[in-house]
């Protein structure tokens, strides 16, 4: 959801613009902010009843982290009351819920158990000193443990069994394992509780005594534990409206952070950003693909709806048509997101919408197949695009046969042209479509550049021609049309067998001489030949129309097979000559 007003745009980019020029702040700032975790997350898991002990944690330790953050904005803003920058888009406010934080503080303990909801079973998770109770039944639990192993020892001594152990479980609780070789030395007091295979498990009364105090005081120091920690859990979400607005505030300042920060590192420029319309970027490159690539190529693109509004792009395959369309797009949504953009200079005139029709895919659960998922896009844009929308085009039309796709790609470039009016790229393979800027006065031809290399030597000394070579991308977006898409250096690139390969080019040869044959047959034509009448058959000669008119005079029901066949042998006759 980007800004579509200049105003809080142009807020935006002055309080980006301030922290980049303010190094060593936003290093500050970004540190301090990585060590706070999603405070509008958290806040939502308490107000829910779902946060674990560790997210109460995790949401004390952001909330400590914040006066730092605020101290430092302070400080610069006391230092400097010059910055451009909006006070309210780089300022936490002094509300910064450090009481919340103190209250999970003082109950908590500073790393909580994973763990926390096992019946019976104390967690650790409440903070010594915070209740009495629950001090006093800790003390009691784990000094009843110690004396469990206190009694093994003495009965180890009574009986004189030194392998005598104390052991327990949650079926028997606490028990004395003797194993068959000592039974002999049991005491007389043991009580049997259970027989195994090679031991006999005993207790005794002071063993049971020992054992419901323990595990008295386990129960319930685990029920006031839970106890207590719902409580707190409740008292802070009585807060969570303040801790959602808090978030927000932090969540501002790390966007407008990260943006100075990207913008610093990668040499981003501010937009010049208005409402004339007009998308101007010189040296403009695509944020994602330049950090991919060893040496990105940019390009300049300029749309005006007055008088450049529909570019139609055409080049070859893999030579940047789609990615120096979607980096104009993506450098629209980056200045009105209020970010910096990746261009030597960029101006940007507010579109209220960003239309894409890029890409191929089906819908096979609605039974759709691609060329109707491409073709309701498109109907989409063409219904919801104005005047003051960007669209982006790749390829329409690919879908279907050549000359349905090249007629529904004609007819949606002029729509687009005369009603909408949209800013518009339009990538195609059809080159026809590059004869729309003689009769459309806001369409602007442009092509990527290729250089093509020539193919090896022949042993007399002659070129192969560059049909055997090769070509080279040089991915620069340069004015008129293509009239080849290098399709096959694509496909021999991809790896085709070389049989492939060139039978593939004697098969484009015969059809381009062909299309040719028929292009000076419609040499007069000032308009597309695909949108022309076809031409009147040829004349029919003698011999050709005494058997039409043969076949014509004669009755199949009145003729015997004898006849028949007698008529099939004469017609056969007058065809030979």
């Amino acid at each position: 959801a980007p800004l579509v007003e200049v105003a809080p745009i142009r807020r935006r980019h002055d309080a980006v613009e301030w922290l980049v020029e303010r190094a060593s702040l936003r290093a500050t700032l970004r540190a301090r902010l990585g060590e706070v975790y999603d405070l509008e997350r958290l806040a939502g898991r308490v107000t829910l009843g779902v946060a674990s002990p560790r997210d109460l944690a995790a949401l004390r330790g952001s909330l400590e982290r914040l006066p730092e953050i605020g101290h430092a904005l302070a400080g610069v803003d006391a230092a400097s009351p010059e910055a451009l920058a909006p006070p309210e888009l780089l300022n936490l406010g002094s509300d910064l819920a450090t009481d919340v934080a103190q209250w999970i503080a003082e109950a908590l303990v500073d790393d909580p158990p994973i763990q926390w909801r096992e019946p019976g079973t104390p967690a650790n998770m409440i903070r010594r000193g915070f209740h009495a109770e629950l001090d006093e039944l800790t003390a009691i639990s784990e000094g009843g443990k110690g004396q469990i192993l206190a009694i093994e020892e003495r009965e180890r001594e009574r009986s004189g069994i030194a392998s005598l152990k104390v052991r327990y479980n949650r079926v028997f609780g606490y028990y004395i394992e003797i194993t068959r070789s000592n039974l002999a030395r049991v005491p007389a007091d043991y009580e049997r509780r259970q027989t195994l295979a090679n031991a006999e498990r005993y207790v005794t009364p002071e063993l049971r005594a020992y054992e419901e105090k323990v595990l008295g005081a386990d129960e319930r120091r685990a029920a006031l534990e839970a106890e207590l920690f719902e409580a707190l859990r409740a008292r802070v979400a009585r807060e969570a409206r303040r801790i959602q607005a808090l978030a927000e505030r932090v969540a501002t300042i790390d966007a407008l952070a990260a943006l100075a920060e990207v913008a610093h590192s990668s040499g981003w420029v501010r937009p010049e950003v208005d409402d004339r319309g007009v998308i101007e970027l010189h040296d403009a490159r695509h944020p994602v693909v330049e950090k991919l690539v060893p040496a990105f190529v940019p390009n300049d693109v300029r749309l005006d709806p007055d008088s450049a509004s529909l570019l139609v792009i055409t080049g070859p395959n893999m030579a940047g048509k789609s990615t120096a369309m979607r980096q104009v797009a993506l450098c629209v949504l980056l200045a009105q997101a209020g970010s910096f953009v990746p261009a030597r200079r960029a101006r940007v005139g507010v579109v209220d919408r960003i239309f894409t029709r890029v890409g191929a895919s089906d819908n096979l659960a609605r039974g759709d197949s691609t060329f109707m998922v491409e073709m309701r896009e498109t109907a989409a844009i063409l219904r919801y695009a104005t005047r003051r929308s960007l669209v982006i085009l790749d390829e329409i039309g690919r879908g279907t046969s050549t000359w349905d796709g090249v007629s529904i790609a004609w007819a949606v470039a002029e729509h687009i042209h005369d009603r909408v009016g949209a800013k518009t790229m339009f990538a195609t393979h059809y080159h026809e479509l590059t004869a729309l800027a003689r009769s459309r006065p806001r369409v602007r031809n442009f092509q990527v550049a290729v250089r093509e290399t020539p193919g090896p030597r022949r042993q007399d000394g002659g070129a192969e021609g560059p049909e055997s070579g090769g070509v080279v991308f040089l991915h620069r977006l340069v004015e008129g049309g293509a009239d080849r898409s290098y399709g096959i250096e694509v496909a021999r690139l991809a790896g085709l067998p070389r049989a492939v390969i060139e039978r593939a080019r004697t098969v484009l040869a015969s059809l381009e001489q062909s299309d040719l044959r028929s292009s000076t047959r419609d040499a007069a034509s000032p308009q597309l030949a695909l949108f022309e009448a076809k031409a009147p058959p040829p004349a029919l000669s003698p011999v050709e129309k005494e058997v039409i008119d043969r076949v014509a005079a004669a009755d199949p029901d009145d003729l015997s097979p004898r006849q028949a066949h007698e008529l099939l042998v004469a017609l056969r006759a007058l065809l030979r000559g």
